[in-house]
C-alpha cells in the first residue's frame, strides 16, 4: 500500500564503499528484518536510517510495513482512522492514548488485530535472518508474542523512535530496547522493559551543523530572507494540529519570519497562504538545507523531525502540541533539556528571541549534539548488529496473565480464522465509521465507546470509576 508521507529526504548520492566494521570481520553476510508502519513517517523514516547504516556495514535488510501484514487490507483502515483523528478529531486520539497508557497498552480490539499479523509475518521473514527490529509499538507486539511462543527464534529489538514510551512500546517477550537518551530509557524500564541501552538516535547523515555558507545557500535556494530570523514551523507529514493558528502567532509577535512545511497537507497550504503567510511549502525533499536556513524550529509532535534538527545544530521549541504523543515528548525534551516546551502564547516571543540569539539556544544547541557524539561501532545499528551475529538468549518467563492466557485465545483463532477476521474487519470498519460521525457532529460518547473497545483494562473497578480524561 501506498504510504502517505515520509520525513526523511530523499537518498543522498551514492558514497564510497565503507570499510566493514570490526565486529563484521571474517563473519558471514547477517540479515535483519525492520517492521514499522505508515502511520505518519517517523517510524518508516527511523527504518529507513537503521536500514542504510546496516547496509553500509555489509549487512543485508529486508524493511516491512506492519500495515501491510494485517488481514483483508485492514492495515488501510486503521491508517485512515489514525489520519482522522489527528486531522479532524484530536480529543479522540488523547481519549484513547490516555485510556491505553492507563491500561499499560491495548485493549481487545487492538490484540485481536494484532494477532492476526502473527502468521504473515512469520512467513514474510526470510528463513536465514539473524534479528528483527521493530520500530512501531503493534509490531513489537507481535514480534515479543511470536518470541514468547518460540516461534521466533532470533534476537527481536525495539528501536523506540520517541522520547516518551507509551506503555505499548514495552512488549514481553521483546529482548533489547534501544533508547535515544537516558529519558526514554528510563521510561521503558518504568513501563517494564528488561534490557534497554541507550545507544542514541539515527538521522541522514545529511543533518549536521550548518555553516555560514549553508545557511545563505539554503535561503537562495528557498527564496527565504537573507538576513531575517526565520523560525521553521512544521507539523509532521500530514501537517496537524493548529498549525494556522502558530504561524499567524509567530508572524505576529515579531520575533522571527515563519516558514511552514504543511507536508502533504495541500489544503492546509493553501489556507495559509490566504491567510498572507508569505513562505508556505508542501512536501521539501531537501530538509537539511531548510534547517540550515533557519534560527529555530518550532514544532507539535517531537518526533523525527525533532532528532533531525538536534543533529542539524538547530534549537527546538515546543508549542500547541497536538494531544497524546505530542504533549508527551513535549514533556520529555524538555525534561532532557533538549528542547523547550513552551506553554504559554505570552512567552512566545521571549523564549524564541532566547533560542535564536541567546544562551538557551546555546544550551540546546550542545545537549542536543551530545545525542550524536557517539565513537565508531556505537549506535543502534551497531548494536543491532552485534545482536544479529552472536544471538541472545530468549526471555526465560513471562508475567502468567499475558503468557499463559495466550494459547487458548490462538486456538481460537487458528479454529475459525475467517470468521475472527471478518468480525475483526467489522470492528475496525466500525470504529472508521464511528470515528467519522465524531469528527463530523463532534460527538465525545461515540469515541468514549470505541476507546472502551481499545482499552482491556477499562472495564476494571479501579477504570469504571475514573473514566476517561483528556
Amino acid at each position: 500500500m501506498p504510504h502517505i508521507g515520509r520525513t526523511l529526504p530523499r537518498p543522498a548520492a551514492a558514497s564510497p564503499v565503507p570499510v566493514p566494521a570490526p565486529w563484521a570481520q571474517g563473519a558471514l553476510p547477517g540479515r535483519v528484518a525492520i517492521i514499522s508502519a505508515s502511520v505518519g513517517a517517523g517510524h518508516d523514516g527511523a527504518a529507513a536510517e537503521l536500514a542504510r547504516r546496516l547496509r553500509n556495514d555489509g549487512l543485508a535488510v529486508d524493511r516491512f510495513d506492519l500495515l501491510d501484514l494485517l488481514p483483508v487490507r485492514l492495515g488501510q483502515a486503521v491508517q485512515e482512522i489514525y489520519h482522522r483523528m489527528l486531522v479532524r478529531a484530536p480529543w479522540a486520539y488523547q481519549r484513547i492514548y490516555s485510556s491505553t497508557e492507563r491500561a499499560g497498552g491495548g485493549g481487545r480490539v487492538a490484540q485481536t488485530l494484532l494477532r492476526s499479523a502473527e502468521e504473515r509475518v512469520l512467513r514474510a521473514l526470510p528463513p536465514d535472518i539473524g534479528a528483527v527490529v521493530s520500530t512501531y509499538p503493534g509490531a513489537s507486539r507481535v514480534l515479543g508474542d511470536l518470541r514468547l511462543d518460540g516461534r521466533l527464534t532470533v534476537p527481536v529489538l525495539t528501536y523506540l523512535t520517541d522520547f516518551s514510551v507509551h506503555p505499548l512500546w514495552v512488549a514481553d517477550g521483546v529482548d533489547v530496547h534501544l533508547a535515544v537518551h537516558a529519558v526514554p530509557a528510563h521510561q521503558a524500564r518504568a513501563a517494564g522493559a528488561r534490557d534497554v541501552r541507550m545507544c542514541g538516535p539515527v538521522t541522514d547523515p545529511r543533518f549536521r551543523p550548518g555553516t555560514r555558507q549553508d545557511r545563505d545557500q539554503g535561503r537562495a535556494a528557498f527564496g527565504l530572507p537573507e538576513k531575517t530570523p526565520l523560525a521553521l514551523l512544521v507539523a509532521g507529514s500530514w501537517g496537524v494540529g493548529p498549525v494556522r493558528q502558530v504561524a499567524q502567532e509567530l508572524r505576529d509577535c515579531g520575533a522571527a519570519v515563519p516558514v511552514v512545511v504543511c507536508g502533504r497537507n495541500d489544503a492546509l497550504a493553501a489556507r495559509l497562504r490566504a491567510d498572507g503567510i508569505e513562505h508556505v511549502f508542501g512536501w521539501v525533499d531537501d530538509m537539511p538545507a531548510l534547517m540550515h536556513a533557519a534560527d529555530v524550529l518550532v514544532q507539535n509532535a517531537g518526533g523525527l523531525t525533532s532528532l533531525e534538527a538536534f543533529a542539524a545544530g538547530l534549537p527546538v521549541a515546543n508549542y500547541r502540541c497536538i494531544p497524546g504523543h505530542g504533549l508527551t515528548n513535549a514533556a520529555a525534551l524538555d525534561e532532557a533539556g533538549a528542547a523547550v516546551w513552551i506553554r504559554n502564547a505570552d512567552d512566545l516571543k521571549e523564549v524564541l528571541c532566547d533560542l535564536i540569539d541567546g544562551s538557551l539556544g546555546q544550551q540546546q544547541r550542545e545537549v542536543g549534539l551530545d545525542l550524536f557524539a557517539r565513537a565508531p561501532g556505537e549506535g543502534p545499528a551497531a548494536e543491532i548488529a552485534r545482536l544479529c551475529f552472536s544471538g541472545i538468549s530468549p526471555q526465560s518467563s513471562a508475567p502468567p496473565s499475558r503468557h499463559h492466557c495466550r494459547p487458548l485465545a490462538r486456538r481460537r483463532l487458528a479454529l475459525r480464522p475467517r470468521v475472527t477476521t471478518a468480525a475483526l474487519a467489522g470492528a475496525v470498519w466500525a470504529c472508521a465509521v464511528g470515528t467519522g460521525f465524531a469528527t463530523t457532529h463532534d460527538a465525545p460518547d461515540l469515541v468514549h465507546t470505541i476507546g472502551h473497545s481499545l482499552d482491556l483494562d477499562d472495564l476494571s473497578p479501579g477504570h469504571r470509576s475514573e473514566g476517561h480524561h483528556s
